[in-house]
Order: structure tokens, then sequence, then C-alpha cells
């Protein structure tokens, strides 16, 4: 996705998030060693083709600093960083959920550091420690990618699907593919928006994934791919995020890209630096490439919405992307993820798909 033009913003919604962290951190002293030098292991939840795209770049600067990467869905990577918490074995996180950051974060699990760069960053995209334990790059939306072909053979027009009730059409039953929230940062930011926009704790939002349930035909693994179904036909609408569905529409796809009318939930893709009892020195100098403007640029293909601001009009956006979120509640999120997956997990799990 081609960025239009360039100007200013910043997600003044996540203001609240940054009170959830206090305490003392410690130098930002880059660890001793050849930084040019060496392999590192990089858990990541972007998307294959953008860590290709990316690494390619990067390798290119740094021929010298091997990359392994281990690519997963958010909640997989959460959970692997989790299980790995005695015995650390990710040298650092690029691109995995701020909410997973926090949680990461509570746990003293990440080693502070401030990248090279970090002033550029705007303040609401990093943690408030003095050195930040984490530091966002992008931000991304919960979308209805929609399939205008099938949809008009349920009688239905694109016109009709406007917001999260319209999912809830009688006609859509079974036609609906969705993320799992317990594997996919989409489908967690999807399913936590639905929540923050009906009270939260009222009861409501769970009647609403409930009635949801009933139109949907599987929960897929993947952010990206109920947008790539919905695509390919292999359902009518995919609830995806914003991105995956006007990429899909630019290579000639026959969908429509709709931003609930309610608002999109939303997450924003964040950087660490693990703790471990030996911080390998080339890992810091991938996380100083991972905010600078070379990389920027790069995110902000395929973001509209990146750490150092710069808004606009996007292709596949009408106006600015800041108006289609929610008042996201990241504290909220981040303290009660666990208790929202489990509960998701017994009442929905049965249409998940396969592993």
């Amino acid at each position: 996705m081609k960025k239009i033009k360039k100007c200013h913003c910043w997600l003044a919604v996540f203001a609240a998030a940054v009170l959830f962290f206090t305490g003392c951190t410690k130098s930002n002293t880059a660890p001793a060693g050849d930084r040019t030098r060496g392999t590192i292991s990089v858990y990541t939840a972007l998307e294959d083709e953008l860590v290709t795209e990316y690494l390619g770049v990067f390798n290119k600067k740094y021929p010298d600093i091997q990359v392994n990467v281990i690519r997963e869905s958010t909640g997989v990577i959460t959970a692997r960083l989790l299980a790995e918490k005695d015995n650390p074995q990710a040298d650092l996180v690029w691109g995995t959920a701020a909410s997973s950051m926090m949680v990461l974060d509570q746990l003293g699990l990440l080693e502070p550091y401030a990248p090279e760069g970090i002033e550029r960053i705007l303040s609401k995209f990093k943690s408030d420690k003095a050195v930040p334990t984490w530091v966002g790059i992008d931000a991304w939306e919960t979308a209805f990618v929609v399939n205008t072909v099938e949809l008009e053979k349920l009688g239905l027009k694109v016109s009709d699907i406007k917001s999260y009730q319209d999912l809830l059409r009688p006609e859509l039953k079974k036609h609906i593919v969705m993320s799992n929230p317990n594997s996919s940062g989409t489908g967690f930011l999807t399913v936590a928006g639905v929540l923050q926009l009906n009270g939260k704790d009222s009861g409501r939002g769970w009647d609403y994934l409930t009635k949801l349930h009933e139109n949907v035909d599987q929960y897929v693994h993947s952010g990206s791919k109920p947008a790539k179904m919905a695509a390919a036909g292999e359902c009518v609408i995919g609830v995806s995020f914003g991105y995956a569905g006007i990429s899909q529409k630019q290579k000639g796809a026959p969908v429509a890209v709709i931003f609930p009318a309610e608002g999109s939930g939303w997450d924003m893709e964040a950087n660490a630096l693990m703790k471990k009892p030996a911080i390998n020195p080339a890992a810091s100098t991938f996380l100083d490439w991972a905010i600078s403007d070379e990389a920027m640029n790069l995110y902000k293909e395929n973001y509209p919405i990146i750490a150092t601001g710069g808004d606009g009009t996007y292709e596949g956006y009408e106006g600015d992307p800041l108006t289609l979120l929610i008042d996201n509640d990241f504290v909220w999120t981040a303290s009660n993820r666990e208790t929202i997956l489990n509960r998701w997990m017994t009442q929905f799990d049965s249409k998940s798909a396969a592993k």
C-alpha cells in the first residue's frame, strides 16, 4: 500500500496506556561486544511477506549479522515467550502487539533499552520508563473484508455491511471467517474492541460475540487469512485488518474493505529486548535499525499509523485513519487478556480451525 501524501499525526487515544508501568530502569548502554556481526534470534508476528521485505533491507546494511526468525501469529509468539520465561530463547521481539509487550513487561521479561533515535518516537508509542522496555512501530485495526460477488449471491449489497450489528444478519449464517484471538493479535484486538464498545465487563459484549458465533463458519489462526479467504471466495466476509484487505483489493480481488461504523478495535506493533543472562550485542543493532528512518519508510508503505507520526490520504482509506479507531483502553486490555482469552476459548473454540 503506497502512501500518497505525508503530514503529521499522533495517537492521543493511547495516552492512558503509558500509566501502566512505573519503577526504575537500567542504563541504556548497549551491551559490550561487536554489534555488527553475529547471529540473533528474532521472534516476530509481522506478516511473512513483510518480514522477507524488511530483512532484505537490513541484511544489505548489516551483511555480517545473521537473523534467525521465528514468525508466528501474535498469540503463538506471546505464549511461546511466556513458556520460555525461565530460559529465554529469543534475543528480541519485533513487531508484536503492544498489549502482549505490556504482559511481558509486567512479568519482568523485558530488558530496558533505548534504541538510537528514540527521541523521534512519539511518547504514546513507548513505555514511560526512563529507559523504555518496549517501543512501538505502527498500528493496525479491525476491518471487514467483503467479497462483493459472493455477497450479492446472498441478496445483499456492500452498503448493507456498515457495522458490527450488520454481521448478525441471518443471510450471513456460516459465511463469516474470523481470526482466533488465542492465536492471532488481530483476533484479540477485535474481541477486545467489541467488549470495550459494549461496556467492557457489562456482559453485552459477550452476548454480541455469542450471536456473531452463529454466523461464523470458522476461526482461523492468522490475522490476514480471513482477508485472503474472502478474496478467494472461500467466505463472504473475513474479519481481518485493514492492510490485509486493502492489499487483496489492490491485487484485483473483488473485495470491499469496511471499517465498522462503531469504530475499529486496534493495537500497535512493538519491539523489545528480551532479558537474558547474556545480552547479544547485535540485538541492539537490530533494534536501532528497526526504528530508523529507513525502517519507518518501509512500515509506512503498509500501515498508515507509524510511531514517528505521518498521516494523510492513503489508498483504501477515506480521510484520516485515526478517526476509525476506538478509544482503546490498553491498560484494561492487558490486565484482562488472560480472562478474555480463557472465556472466549470456553465458549467459542468449537469452530476453531485445526492448527
